[in-house]
């Protein structure tokens, strides 16, 4: 307790009231209920709610300007800078604050891979919120615990600490800051704590490229009998979840994953999952993982029965639960795999015009992975009419600091030096947009997965979409041969070779803006606009 003492001086903090250190879930869960953080639902998962901030708020998240990372940030709306200054005022505050109070200390690990793995050190106010990154992150066996020695990177949540932001020169009273130089990041005034989860990917997410590790915002599984893997990326509503949790395969991780010179690797221990609408007929390996030690945030309760109603959204629609990885029945434990032989990048495209499968080349590889594609649909938010593109970059902008580039060539790289193959698949519209076609037939994208990772689609004949820029394969076992190109779905032809028109000249839009330093070859192996 004393070396803990003294790396908690060095932090500036002190005089705190008592100091937990890798407490048990048992134990997280008695502090959290006696505290007043939580009630226990009829399954024994610890329920809270999270005041003002139900979701992530990216209006808050800065990172320091320091001399040494200043040239390696891609500074814009997401990677917003804040001076030293201002961070170490904000700072100062925060740590005063915390004198006279708890702290619940985590001290685990990000990288299932031990040859790559990150030790983080999460220091909370809440019990609830230190039991969801106990759950989220690697554990330590009592064995590294005792020899953990210092963290890599040290956060900080305290949502009782509300920032001024007049005075402290920010956008709210929260505070989402990450100090690459000092090797800390804050957590201030929102009690969500996906921000923490969040915030120890952005971290990996510099540091990875550092030792030649590409990190991705990606779910992967792996063939138990062969030990095959693949990654599937893909933004929220495209399927990605659903289609990774495969009963036939081992799931290696749902969210943020690494890929080295050696294997493909979970950064986390646990997930975090939506939970709305939750069914489960249809997702019943997270319905059966809430349950003791899983931490459920914003779903309303029953208070009388404890029973949870997934399908009311007053609270919000951004319903969460937070488990670790073994209570998914067939999780792969530790979560590494081999080198992965496909890449899955998954779109839901509302226009309907995108083959439900295509094979993409290297470059056009990377110009997908760099596009991160998919689509919001008329009538989600108010003013939208029709079906409006959505890009994030790497399919997980809001959590990659570094330029695009480094992760496009590194992906680049790993696919050609391994052979890997790369599929772009369409789980949204068939024969015309959102409110005229149909959405694709779960079943019939699930026998195109399973085509593409069984080599199925190898030996078989493809034709070349002149719009998108794509291979598209004339046959696909269990798939309807009508349906893969996308113009023999539409009644007016006519009609869909504007709208493919239309959609690619937004991509090309939204890549010569957001990336105009991209080399040339990667812009020509993305859609061609024709006027």
């Amino acid at each position: 307790m004393k070396k803990l003492t003294k790396d908690l001086e060095k932090l500036g903090i002190v005089n705190v009231a008592e100091i937990h250190r890798n407490l048990t879930p048992s134990e997280l869960i008695e502090h959290a209920l006696k505290r007043g953080e939580g009630t226990l639902s009829d399954t024994g998962a610890l329920v809270v709610t999270t005041g003002k901030y139900t979701g992530r708020s990216p209006k808050d998240k800065y990172i320091v300007d320091t001399a040494s990372i200043h040239d390696k940030i891609a500074w814009g709306n997401v990677n917003k800078p804040i001076e030293k200054e201002k961070f170490n005022s904000i700072y100062n505050k925060l740590i005063a604050y915390l004198q006279n109070r708890e702290i619940f200390i985590f001290d685990g690990m990000a990288g299932a891979d031990p040859t790559c793995r990150r030790k983080f050190r999460i220091i909370n106010e809440r019990a609830s919120q230190n039991l969801f990154i106990h759950q989220l992150l690697i554990r330590p066996t009592e064995e590294e615990l005792n020899d953990y020695g210092h963290a890599d990177f040290t956060i900080i949540a305290a949502p009782g600490f509300k920032c001024n932001a007049k005075i402290d020169g920010i956008n709210s009273s929260a505070a989402i800051i990450i100090n690459y130089e000092a090797r800390v990041g804050i957590i201030c005034g929102t009690e969500y704590s996906g921000e923490i989860k969040k915030s120890v990917f952005s971290i990996m997410n510099f540091v990875m490229p550092e030792i030649d590790v590409l990190p991705m915002h990606c779910s992967a599984n792996m063939d138990p009998r062969t030990g095959q893997t693949a990654v599937f990326f893909g933004l929220s509503g495209t399927g990605k979840t659903t289609l990774s949790t495969d009963p036939n395969r081992k799931l290696i991780g749902d969210d943020e994953h690494g890929w080295s010179d050696h294997s493909i690797f979970n950064f986390e221990g646990g997930c975090y999952a939506k939970c709305i609408n939750l069914d489960p007929e249809h997702e019943p390996d997270i319905f059966n993982a809430i349950k003791f030690g899983s931490l459920v945030e914003n779903v309303v309760m029953n208070p009388k029965t404890r029973e949870l109603d997934f399908y009311d959204k007053s609270l919000t629609e951004n319903t969460r639960v937070g488990y670790p990885i073994n209570h998914i029945k067939n999780a792969q434990i530790p979560g590494i795999g081999g080198i992965p032989n496909v890449v899955i990048f998954l779109t839901a495209d509302a226009f309907g015009v995108l083959p439900p499968i295509s094979r993409l080349s290297r470059d056009a590889a990377i110009y997908h992975f760099v596009t991160g594609f998919t689509s919001k649909l008329a009538g989600t938010e108010r003013g939208i009419t029709e079906p409006q593109p959505t890009f994030s970059t790497c399919f997980g902008e809001p959590f990659m600091p570094l330029d695009p580039l480094v992760y496009a060539e590194m992906l680049g790289k790993k696919i050609e030096l391994h052979n890997t193959k790369v599929f772009l698949i369409n789980t949204g519209w068939s024969g015309g947009p959102y409110g005229v076609g149909n959405r694709m037939n779960l079943k019939y994208t699930r026998a195109m997965v399973t085509a593409a990772l069984n080599g199925e689609l190898d030996e078989v004949e493809y034709r070349h979409d002149d719009i998108f820029n794509v291979e598209i394969p004339q046959y696909c076992p269990n798939v309807p041969s009508e349906l893969l190109n996308p113009i023999d779905t539409w009644a007016n032809k006519e009609a869909y070779g504007a709208a493919a028109r239309k959609l690619a000249k937004m991509f090309r839009e939204n890549f010569a803006e957001k990336y105009p330093n991209m080399p040339e070859h990667i812009v020509n192996a993305g859609p061609v606009f024709f006027e």
